[in-house]
């Protein structure tokens, strides 16, 4: 099982559940149409990872994301991550109509920096992507279609939210392709105050 990191305790997600398509202006950068509900697919605990990798069968493309632990059903911890897409592919499966998971669920598909404990979650959390010292994506909760809170809520009504579990809540604009070498630095922002920052080099 894949671990991640929380107050110094490791603990292995039964499954990463995600979000899709939920800031506008990143569905409008890769020309979807806004969905009538909230778009929910999952990876699992084997797609975890701690290593940036710019290429699996085909050249990754990386989106960066709040994401949240849960426990006892509530989120109650915070951490960045970078859900990694096979953005060729995943235009082939849509095309046909198909399950994305080929395109997301691969291993190392969901790379995760540790989590750091949060009392509340609100407009003013957000978070921050640099490559190479370039920012390149930054939004936040203020920006969701679908808020944290209002995410839990809908995923409870049809699945069970395990301790552990790990919630990707969508990607802001500005995705591209993970380039080999690079620098990757995400941050988590709480106002004015960051609250975790994780670095990684693409191999």
């Amino acid at each position: 099982m894949k671990n991640i990191n929380f107050a110094n305790k490791e603990i292995s997600p039964s499954k990463v559940v995600c979000i899709g398509r939920n800031y506008v202006d990143h569905i409008h950068e890769l020309g979807n149409e806004v969905p009538d509900n909230m778009v929910v697919f999952n990876k699992p605990n084997s797609a975890i990872s701690t290593e940036l990798h710019s290429f699996h069968q085909e050249q990754l493309h990386y989106e960066g994301e709040l994401c949240f632990l849960v426990k006892g059903g509530e989120f109650v911890a915070v951490g960045f991550g970078l859900d990694l897409t096979k953005r060729g592919l995943q235009s082939k499966l849509k095309a046909k109509g198909l399950p994305w998971e080929r395109a997301k669920s691969f291993n190392g598909a969901a790379v995760l920096s540790d989590f750091v404990a949060i009392d509340s979650i609100d407009d003013n959390l957000y978070l921050e992507l640099t490559i190479d010292s370039e920012l390149v994506q930054q939004g936040g909760v203020s920006l969701m279609m679908y808020k944290p809170n209002e995410i839990l809520k809908e995923l409870k009504t049809f699945m069970d939210l395990e301790d552990g579990d790990v919630v990707m809540t969508g990607t802001p604009k500005g995705v591209g392709e993970v380039r080999k070498g690079s620098h990757f630095k995400g941050k988590v922002i709480n106002g004015t105050e960051t609250l975790l920052a994780k670095s990684w080099h693409a191999v």
